[in-house]
């Protein structure tokens, strides 16, 4: 059963503090804190990847997933188990959420969601689709990006808006630029079915927005530490 008004606020609440382990990692708790009043009708949630990890996924879920390699199935169940602790607020218990063939989970009817990792921590966003029509997310350490790979991911027009506002001068305009398109991209893939390459997604960081080639606007909501979050969602 899906949730509405009050109901749906208070599920909202409840799901938004998914701190699985994160009393014993306090810069995981304090993402978590940013995560809460990351964007009103989003559920988010963070929780480290631990060893045992793995075993969360359900048979289903470890069927879906190619890889034999430990780590990925570990941060595979870790993303996994926290998003089904958001669902839960949604009134869908214990839900298996299969890899697809495009790599992205198969969410449960009326819901749309993310998921990401780094090598240390798993991050989820939930919504319901009547609010929210796409959802991506992204997680990356608060470090610069190598300019190898900035000269790959920046347009000129985001060089130029950058350079016109000083961004340019933040350190970490690259990795914010690198999470929003990943985070784009995964909001867009399953709703236009479009492949998008860097260059296809235009980014404001001042405006927190980003323009994808149909013409479609997408708003973004991003933390800076302790890690790089950043959250796409289109409305409906």
């Amino acid at each position: 059963m899906l949730l509405d008004g009050d109901t749906m606020h208070d599920a909202l609440t409840a799901a938004g503090r998914v701190l699985t382990g994160t009393a014993r990692h306090p810069e995981v708790a304090a993402l978590q804190r940013a995560l809460d009043a990351f964007a009103p009708g989003v559920a988010t949630g963070c929780r480290p990847i631990l060893p045992g990890d793995e075993a969360a996924l359900h048979e289903a879920e470890a069927d879906s997933i190619a890889s034999s390699i430990v780590a990925v199935r570990r941060a595979s169940g870790a993303a996994r188990a926290l998003a089904r602790g958001l669902l839960d607020g949604f009134g869908h218990r214990d839900v298996a959420l299969v890899r697809t063939a495009s790599g992205a989970p198969a969410w449960p009817e009326g819901i749309v969601g993310s998921l990401a990792h780094d090598q240390e921590v798993a991050v989820a966003a939930v919504a319901l689709r009547s609010r929210i029509a796409a959802l991506g997310i992204d997680v990356e350490p608060a470090d610069p990006l190598p300019d190898d790979i900035v000269d790959l991911v920046m347009t000129v027009a985001e060089r130029d808006g950058l350079e016109r506002g000083g961004l340019d001068r933040d350190p970490l305009h690259g990795r914010l630029l690198f999470a929003a398109k990943e985070a784009v991209y995964k909001a867009m893939h399953p709703l236009e079915g479009v492949f998008l390459d860097f260059h296809d997604i235009v980014v404001d960081l001042a405006a927190r927005t980003a323009v994808v080639p149909s013409g479609r606007i997408l708003d973004l909501a991003v933390c800076r530490a302790p890690r790089i979050v950043v959250l796409a969602l289109l409305r409906a």
